[in-house]
């Protein structure tokens, strides 16, 4: 999954991209509104990390101008301990939960991981699909019980796909949710792992729809 985050602070803004990347998603950042109004009205991120007090517009302005342009990802909002007002201004902006500083890195990716699940229609960390079951949090996959191997490319790949089994995902956009804005779009790599993963998982699973893209089937 692909996560965006708006921090003008440069050494918290670094720990949050290393953390969330290490959590296995990839992470594009700003350090203004404006560059991060920018990046959320024109990439398609799963989600976001927007703290409130960024310099030339501020995170509640961010946030009211993707609403207001139809832009519907999640948004995880930063805030002030002793600042109760901004935490309402915040959701009633369009906010889809917040975390007030300082906090624990460890809350940041568990609310992250919620937001992403609950956007895609999942209430829980594992996800399932005929005899393979995806741990989100865990980073882990099994077939019919016994864990596979997987490189972070292809958890990725598969998490997405599992994440909206029953829909056809086109490789554009999953070029989009799953490679930063600098990677060649017109590469065959979605190709190369999808293929890779079909010789590590039930031949089956992935199935591809001519034209379309890519589906797994629900149960």
């Amino acid at each position: 999954m692909r996560i965006l985050v708006v921090e003008d602070d440069a050494a918290l803004n670094r720990q949050l991209c290393e953390a969330i990347a290490d959590a296995g998603y990839v992470v594009d950042s700003a350090s203004d509104g404006e560059d991060g109004h920018f990046l959320g009205d024109t990439e398609p991120y799963d989600a976001v990390v927007l703290d409130i007090g960024l310099p030339h517009m501020d995170g509640i302005s961010v946030l009211e101008a993707w609403r207001r342009s139809g832009r519907m990802m999640p948004v995880l909002l930063l805030t002030a301990r002793d600042r109760w007002s901004d935490k309402v201004q915040g959701i009633d902006a369009g906010a889809d939960d917040y975390v007030a500083k300082p906090f624990h890195m460890e809350e940041v990716l568990a609310r992250l991981r919620a937001l992403v699940r609950r956007a895609a229609g999942h209430a829980s960390n594992e996800i399932t699909a005929g005899p393979v079951r995806l741990d989100v949090k865990a980073g882990r996959v099994t077939v019919e019980g016994q864990a596979i191997k997987l490189t972070s490319h292809e958890f990725r790949l598969l998490s997405y796909l599992m994440m909206h089994k029953g829909k056809v995902i086109s490789r554009t956009e999953l070029t989009e949710h799953l490679y930063d804005q600098d990677f060649d779009r017109d590469s065959n790599t979605i190709e190369v792992f999808v293929g890779r993963l079909r010789k590590k998982l039930p031949e089956d699973l992935i199935q591809t729809i001519r034209g379309l893209g890519y589906q797994i089937v629900t149960d």
